[in-house]
């Protein structure tokens, strides 16, 4: 796998994008992970990366999406994104993942990226706005690498994200794919499209059009149309963890999960505080989907830094989960976490009554597996989950 992935690297990716993402995302991310432990040793709270949601406009309505899209979208304003990327900065933190909604929705996304060109930045999009225009740009800055979202093949995709947009998704990668860019594809796993999503033919489909890389997240049964079919069952997760130990050797593909560290035991990285989420409205949240927060960037005059370290509702969070789960609290415990949260005094910046959803949530199965975990096989992996950083292994 590895000389077939490397020879597709050197081919496929234009040499000037290669080197940027081996420096900025690469290499900063191994001091992001080296400055991340010191912190740790210090008792100190500040993760290595960051999740930004820019707005929470989209032009979707997807099935068991936490997004609360109103009339008047809400926008991260761009000021509160700069003094935040240089806070991080001043941590060594020099990753930041771009969402929301759809982030290509967001009026100064190009600003962000070209004021920060010592940052790395993930864009995860729907793919449908790569036109000519937004290729040349994200060509042009070069420390980009988009991450399309794509749940399977057409028929599944599309009764999860909306007609067509399975067709629509594909013709933005074959635009990014020509103009020899780094980018990934971002698959949601649920228990329908399981054996689809990690078929064969699924990951050779998306090396054929140029993808580096396969991001293969959990389905969460969260948000206004929580759609609680789509939720992966126990023996499912186990097939599903099996299935990414034995694609990974056959494939010139990196097969990234954010859900077991090299010794197959599950990780919640808020937990581990590996990376916060920033809402539209400067909220500091535990993770994406979950949508509370009792601090803001503009606590202690946007001192971001002070504001982690001394967030209660974070550590408690982080303390939280650590005495029920290694994985999820959402899906294995959300009657104690609704608890938790309204004890907390956390505000719910969701745009709904998102505390009701999950306290009405029936528990479910994780990607905990205590007595069952399957370590990495593949001295490859092995290495990434242990070595590198977040989603290749901030575990260590």
């Amino acid at each position: 796998m590895l000389p077939r992935l490397l020879y597709r690297m050197t081919t496929e990716i234009s040499p000037r994008l290669l080197f940027k993402a081996g420096h900025l995302w690469v290499f900063k991310g191994d001091r992001a992970m080296r400055a991340y432990r010191k912190r740790l040793k210090r008792g100190e709270l500040f993760p290595p990366f960051l999740f930004l949601a820019l707005t929470n406009a989209c032009n979707l309505r997807c099935n068991g999406c936490w997004i609360q899209a109103g009339e008047a979208p809400r926008h991260l304003p761009l000021d509160d994104v700069h003094r935040l990327i240089e806070a991080g900065k001043r941590q060594k933190a020099y990753f930041y993942t771009l969402l929301g909604g759809e982030p290509m929705l967001y009026p100064q996304l190009w600003e962000i990226v070209e004021a920060h060109p010592e940052c790395y930045f993930q864009i995860i999009t729907n793919g449908m706005f790569f036109d000519a225009a937004s290729v040349e740009q994200v060509r042009r800055l070069g420390n980009i690498t988009p991450l399309v979202s794509i749940d399977g093949f057409a028929p599944e995709n599309d009764a999860r994200r909306g007609r067509g947009t399975f067709e629509a998704a594909v013709e933005g990668i074959e635009r990014l794919r020509k103009a020899k860019l780094l980018f990934g594809v971002a698959t949601t796993v649920t228990g329908r499209n399981l054996d689809e999503v990690t078929a064969d033919e699924y990951v050779r489909y998306f090396i054929d059009r140029g993808a580096m890389y396969l991001w293969y997240y959990v389905f969460r049964p969260v948000g206004p149309a929580p759609s609680p079919e789509f939720c992966v069952d126990r023996e499912k997760m186990l097939t599903l963890r099996r299935r990414l130990l034995a694609l990974r050797r056959r494939h010139p593909i990196i097969l990234i999960d954010t859900y077991w560290n090299a010794a197959g035991e599950a990780v919640c990285p808020a937990a581990q505080g590996l990376g916060f989420h920033i809402g539209p409205g400067g909220s500091i949240e535990p993770c994406p989907p979950l949508s509370f927060a009792c601090e803001n960037l503009a606590d202690h005059e946007g001192d971001l830094f002070r504001t982690i370290d001394g967030s209660r509702f974070l550590r408690g969070f982080q303390q939280f989960v650590s005495e029920r789960t290694r994985g999820c609290v959402i899906l294995e415990h959300p009657q104690e976490l609704a608890r938790f949260i309204e004890e907390s005094g956390a505000a719910d910046h969701s745009g709904r009554d998102a505390l009701a959803e999950i306290a009405a949530s029936p528990p479910r199965s994780s990607h905990h597996l205590p007595g069952e975990e399957m370590p990495e096989d593949y001295w490859v992996y092995r290495f990434l989950k242990r070595k590198l950083f977040f989603g290749m292994g901030g575990y260590g």
